[in-house]
């Protein structure tokens, strides 16, 4: 039986589906992008094909990962020159070994949302926009991210990390045969999926490897839909090396109290540090930010369960006193906010444009995020948008409100036209 320490507690992988239970017991050994396990699955996608697929990929520190996924194609032979990829990389599932979308009975359909009327199932699952893409010919691939469903610990919401098992999908979807992908690709991410998708954004040395399962894809855009990014609320790596331990101790408590409004926020953020934590376990404690018995419960709670099942037990548990769970006063702040920087989007440049929707109701991922990050890139002179979606949308609403422009936005790129409208401005409906 494989088996992880996660923390305090032991925990096994038996309760895994058996392609999983079998990746588990595999080593990360290979290429960036191998893909080293498939399995071709149903799907009521019509002139569809759909596998389950475990690949390799590394994390923000360099350590190569197993990271588990689906990939969509259209029947049949692929044209000359191979298909446009779209990557998905999908919001908040939790931070579980479970927790993967891929794992789910039926995986290969539209996406579907748990907290939406139709949502039925107890996490989101699919990919957005899927019937439409494979009519246009695009292969769709769906990393599941490190740690849900291959092995390990996952690192939620590390962007850096959650964006190299992106490129990584990309790479895998261009080596499968089956489906026929081209050099071509775009990455479509919402919540810790659109942070993803601006982490991947910056990283162009990661993109421009030589040596993986599949070299020289291009990517031509980057859409981030309601997208995380932590290290616009942080002080800069170089602003960090300037300030005080007591200064960088109530930077981290500052932003402890930009996410504590109500219980759901609280369990994103503190699912961040919990996540950060796996990425960087030999520098952070949890102890640092929680009490004892708070950094024992966080570490039970999101190690065996998704984000809905987490926010359930800490609200049966602590009800509106879960910002108890937090220490009167935090330590060791600049090894905390080191490694959320670290571990979040890098500021460089994107590589190709990138195009942000967000919605005015959003409480989760704040879209003052977005507007930072949009600031921060046009002043390197980068092409970015960010477009406000018409109607109250929420955090929730925004991938089904936003389907039709996106839609038209990747097609775009894929046809090599410019981005035309304004940049570095916001559009309104």
């Amino acid at each position: 039986m494989s088996v992880f320490k996660n923390n305090a507690n032991a925990q096994s992988y038996d309760n895994l589906p058996p392609f999983y239970r079998q990746v588990t017991q595999m080593k990360a050994e290979g290429r960036l992008g191998q893909i080293i396990k498939k399995e071709e699955i149903e799907t009521p996608i019509a002139g569809a094909r759909a596998w389950r697929i475990a690949y390799i990929s590394s994390d923000v520190e360099g350590k190569a990962t197993i990271s588990t996924g689906l990939i969509m194609a259209p029947e049949g032979a692929a044209s000359v020159g191979g298909r446009p990829i779209v990557a998905w990389a999908h919001g908040t599932t939790g931070a579980n070994e479970t927790a993967g979308p891929s794992q789910l009975i039926d995986p290969a359909q539209e996406l579907n949302e748990y907290f939406l009327v139709g949502g039925n199932s107890y996490t989101d699952y699919g990919l957005p926009s899927i019937t439409k893409f494979i009519e246009q010919g695009y292969v769709v691939v769906g990393t599941d991210y490190q740690g849900l469903g291959g092995g390990g610990k996952h690192q939620y919401a590390v962007a850096a990390t959650n964006g190299r098992d992106v490129i990584n999908s990309v790479r895998a979807a261009g080596s499968m045969e089956e489906v026929g992908g081209g050099s071509k690709a775009v990455v479509l991410g919402w919540s810790q999926g659109g942070g993803a998708a601006l982490a991947a954004a910056s990283l162009k040395d990661y993109i421009n490897q030589t040596g993986t399962v599949r070299d020289g894809i291009e990517f031509v855009g980057f859409v981030g839909l309601a997208p995380s990014d932590i290290a616009v609320y942080l002080p800069s790596l170089e602003q960090i090396a300037g300030m005080t331990d007591d200064e960088l101790n109530q930077a981290l408590v500052k932003v402890n109290t930009t996410f504590n409004d109500n219980i759901f926020d609280f369990i994103h953020w503190t699912m961040l540090l919990y996540g950060t934590s796996n990425a960087f376990p030999e520098q952070l404690k949890l102890t640092d930010i929680f009490t004892e018995e708070g950094a024992k419960d966080i570490a039970e709670i999101y190690s065996k369960k998704g984000i809905h099942g987490s926010a359930d037990t800490i609200n049966y548990t602590y009800g509106k006193n879960y910002a108890s769970l937090y220490r009167k006063d935090v330590m060791n702040g600049r090894v905390w906010i080191t490694a959320l920087v670290k571990g979040s989007v890098e500021p460089v440049a994107p590589v190709a444009p990138v195009i942000i929707y967000w919605g005015t109701d959003d409480t989760v991922c704040p879209p003052a995020m977005g507007k930072l990050y949009r600031d921060q890139m046009c002043a390197k002179g980068a092409t970015v948008q960010r477009v406000q979606l018409a109607g109250q949308q929420t955090h929730f609403s925004t991938p089904g409100a936003s389907a039709e422009i996106y839609q038209t936005w990747i097609a775009d790129r894929f046809a090599g036209k410019p981005v035309t409208n304004d940049v570095c401005v916001d559009q309104v409906p």
